[in-house]
Protein backbone atom coordinates (compact mmCIF):
# COMPACT_ATOMS: atom_id res chain seq x y z
CA UNK A 1 0.00 0.00 0.00
CA UNK A 2 1.37 3.36 -1.00
CA UNK A 3 1.64 5.68 1.94
CA UNK A 4 3.54 8.46 3.60
CA UNK A 5 4.81 7.96 7.13
CA UNK A 6 6.06 10.85 9.26
CA UNK A 7 8.42 10.48 12.21
CA UNK A 8 10.79 12.49 14.35
CA UNK A 9 8.36 14.52 16.39
CA UNK A 10 8.61 14.94 20.12
CA UNK A 11 9.02 17.37 22.96
CA UNK A 12 11.68 20.06 22.60
CA UNK A 13 12.52 23.24 24.46
CA UNK A 14 12.17 26.59 22.79
CA UNK A 15 15.31 27.41 20.86
CA UNK A 16 16.05 23.76 20.20
CA UNK A 17 15.98 21.68 17.04
CA UNK A 18 14.13 18.73 15.58
CA UNK A 19 14.30 16.92 12.27
CA UNK A 20 11.10 15.46 10.93
CA UNK A 21 11.18 12.69 8.36
CA UNK A 22 8.60 11.57 5.82
CA UNK A 23 9.00 8.15 4.23
CA UNK A 24 7.46 7.45 0.85
CA UNK A 25 7.00 3.76 1.45
CA UNK A 26 5.84 2.95 -2.05
CA UNK A 27 8.36 5.17 -3.82
CA UNK A 28 5.37 6.65 -5.56
CA UNK A 29 5.91 10.36 -5.16
CA UNK A 30 9.38 11.11 -6.48
CA UNK A 31 7.96 13.16 -9.38
CA UNK A 32 5.73 15.30 -7.18
CA UNK A 33 6.15 18.45 -5.16
CA UNK A 34 6.05 17.50 -1.50
CA UNK A 35 4.66 19.65 1.25
CA UNK A 36 4.74 19.91 5.01
CA UNK A 37 1.69 21.26 6.80
CA UNK A 38 0.95 21.59 10.49
CA UNK A 39 -2.14 21.82 12.65
CA UNK A 40 -2.17 23.37 16.09
CA UNK A 41 -4.91 22.51 18.60
CA UNK A 42 -8.12 24.31 17.70
CA UNK A 43 -6.68 25.74 14.51
CA UNK A 44 -6.86 24.92 10.83
CA UNK A 45 -4.11 23.09 9.04
CA UNK A 46 -1.53 25.55 7.68
CA UNK A 47 1.19 25.37 5.08
CA UNK A 48 4.76 25.13 6.36
CA UNK A 49 7.06 24.32 3.42
CA UNK A 50 7.22 22.72 0.00
CA UNK A 51 9.89 21.30 -2.25
CA UNK A 52 9.69 20.54 -5.95
CA UNK A 53 10.34 17.11 -7.40
CA UNK A 54 13.90 17.99 -8.36
CA UNK A 55 14.52 19.61 -5.02
CA UNK A 56 15.63 22.75 -6.80
CA UNK A 57 12.88 25.02 -5.54
CA UNK A 58 11.69 25.41 -1.99
CA UNK A 59 9.31 27.80 -0.34
CA UNK A 60 8.25 28.48 3.23
CA UNK A 61 5.59 30.09 5.32
CA UNK A 62 6.73 33.46 6.61
CA UNK A 63 6.43 32.18 10.16
CA UNK A 64 9.17 29.57 9.65
CA UNK A 65 11.37 31.21 7.02
CA UNK A 66 14.98 31.28 8.09
CA UNK A 67 14.42 28.65 10.79
CA UNK A 68 13.11 25.58 8.93
CA UNK A 69 14.64 23.79 5.96
CA UNK A 70 12.90 21.27 3.74
CA UNK A 71 14.91 18.75 1.76
CA UNK A 72 14.47 15.41 0.03
CA UNK A 73 16.57 12.36 -0.69
CA UNK A 74 15.33 10.50 -3.75
CA UNK A 75 17.65 7.54 -3.18
CA UNK A 76 15.96 6.95 0.17
CA UNK A 77 12.50 8.19 -0.87
CA UNK A 78 12.53 10.57 2.06
CA UNK A 79 11.51 14.15 2.68
CA UNK A 80 12.84 16.03 5.69
CA UNK A 81 11.98 19.12 7.67
CA UNK A 82 14.84 20.50 9.74
CA UNK A 83 13.41 22.71 12.45
CA UNK A 84 15.81 25.08 14.20
CA UNK A 85 15.23 27.80 16.78
CA UNK A 86 11.80 26.37 17.47
CA UNK A 87 9.17 28.42 19.27
CA UNK A 88 6.13 27.43 21.34
CA UNK A 89 3.92 28.52 18.45
CA UNK A 90 5.50 25.78 16.32
CA UNK A 91 3.62 23.23 18.42
CA UNK A 92 1.24 21.04 16.46
CA UNK A 93 0.84 17.91 14.40
CA UNK A 94 3.03 17.97 11.32
CA UNK A 95 1.90 16.25 8.14
CA UNK A 96 3.72 15.58 4.90
CA UNK A 97 1.82 15.12 1.71
CA UNK A 98 1.27 15.50 -1.97
CA UNK A 99 -1.22 18.30 -2.34
CA UNK A 100 -1.92 17.56 -5.98
CA UNK A 101 -3.10 14.05 -5.08
CA UNK A 102 -4.63 14.76 -1.70
CA UNK A 103 -2.36 12.15 -0.12
CA UNK A 104 -1.20 12.77 3.45
CA UNK A 105 0.52 10.89 6.21
CA UNK A 106 -0.87 10.33 9.69
CA UNK A 107 1.19 13.13 11.20
CA UNK A 108 3.80 13.45 13.94
CA UNK A 109 3.34 15.54 17.07
CA UNK A 110 5.75 18.36 17.83
CA UNK A 111 5.53 20.07 21.20
CA UNK A 112 7.71 23.06 22.02
CA UNK A 113 7.95 24.04 25.66
CA UNK A 114 8.75 27.57 26.75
Amino acid sequence: QVQLVESGGGLVQAGGSLRLSCADSGRAFSTYTMRWYRQAPGKEREFVARITASGGITSYADSVKGRFTISRDHAKSMVYLQMNSVKPEDTGVYFCGVGALGVWGQGTQVTVSS
